[in-house]
């Protein structure tokens, strides 16, 4: 199954690239966008996914020749701001940055006031970005083997550390922990900064951050990576094994970035959207921004990508109920 996931990714790369030279020049009267388009990011700046929205808000801008403004609205695992998006004139001006924890919150918050799959039009895949399993200096862990055998004979003892309940990064430890059968202590924060914070001062033990978020305390030598939960090694940190090296089967996880925008968006606004945002991640200066911090970019047609949302809400679904996360 994950072999079949990061094909379908790289295939839907090219498909949206060559897609789009066609289509270019039939939209360039278009009014859409008549005013300033929102990047509504349901996380804290600074964390994976405000940093892939404000690279991209900056080329995408030139594109429609109007601001694109990137707003933060954290909180519970993202489904705030994800509901201000689902609620939000479907005209294309309020667009949702949202991480694949967005396909989670419907297990994990039953009371929604949105319907994850109805309320939102998937746009495209922006980018996937490797989480890396970091952990400060004085833990003292030597390698993710020596970390899972001492979290092992002290059930209950240590403390991993997300960007919230439902977030990719609580996805990726609850995929971990899953497949090496690890009783840990989950301790959610606002966004993907803070809980770095308490894990390089050692208050939590371990976080599969984001690498364009760790990478600048990694090579400080605040942090220690120990692992990354991508399928593949990252070229940001090519010494750093995987978890499926490490001997973890079924511990990978793919912490990919999307455009969504709320349903009944009209199709030519939502084709409009995509073909510049696909424009934007192929020009140089995104690609020579992200690519250096571990960002792999992903566009993907639209329709593909909607058939990834929709499978990777029942697996994480099924993730949710094999660990016993209860809903709130």
């Amino acid at each position: 199954m994950q072999r079949n996931r990061r094909q379908t990714i790289a295939l839907a790369a090219a498909a949206a690239c060559a897609w789009l030279a066609p289509q270019a020049q039939s939209w360039a009267q278009d009014e859409y966008p008549k005013q300033a388009v929102k990047f509504l990011v349901p996380f804290t700046a600074g964390s994976g996914t405000d940093v892939i929205a404000r690279v991209l808000s900056e080329q995408l801008a030139k594109g429609f020749r109007q601001p694109v403004v990137v707003e933060n609205k954290p909180g519970a695992g993202g489904t705030l701001g994800a509901a201000l998006v689902a609620g939000a004139s479907a005209d294309g001006h309020t667009v949702l940055i949202h991480s694949a924890g967005h396909v989670a919150n419907a297990a994990l918050y039953p009371g929604l006031r949105y319907d994850t799959l109805k309320d939102f039009t998937p746009v495209t895949m922006l980018a996937t970005l490797p989480n890396v399993l970091v952990t400060a200096p004085g833990k003292d862990f030597r390698s993710v083997q020596d970390l899972v055998q001492k979290a092992k004979a002290a059930p209950g003892k240590y403390a991993y550390g997300s960007a919230g309940r439902g977030s990719a990064t609580h996805m990726n430890a609850e995929k971990f922990r899953a497949a090496v059968g690890l009783d840990a202590l989950h301790v959610p924060f606002k966004g993907t900064p803070e809980a770095l914070t308490e894990v390089a001062a050692g208050r939590v033990d371990w976080f599969f951050a984001p690498l364009v978020s760790a990478l600048p305390l990694i090579k400080s030598g605040r942090l220690v990576a120990l692992a990354v939960g991508t399928p593949r090694r990252s070229g940001a940190l090519p010494d750093v094994p995987t978890t499926l090296e490490a001997g973890f089967a079924g511990s990978d996880y793919t912490f990919w970035v999307g455009m969504f925008v709320p349903a009944r968006t009209p199709a030519e606004v939502v084709r409009r959207l995509h073909a510049e945002t696909t424009r934007a991640l192929a020009s140089a200066a995104v690609r020579e921004r992200l690519e250096p911090l571990g960002a792999e970019l992903a566009p993907m047609p639209q329709e593909q990508f909607g058939t990834l949302v929709r499978s990777e809400a029942a697996s994480i679904a099924a993730l949710i109920k094999q660990v016993g996360l209860k809903g709130e």
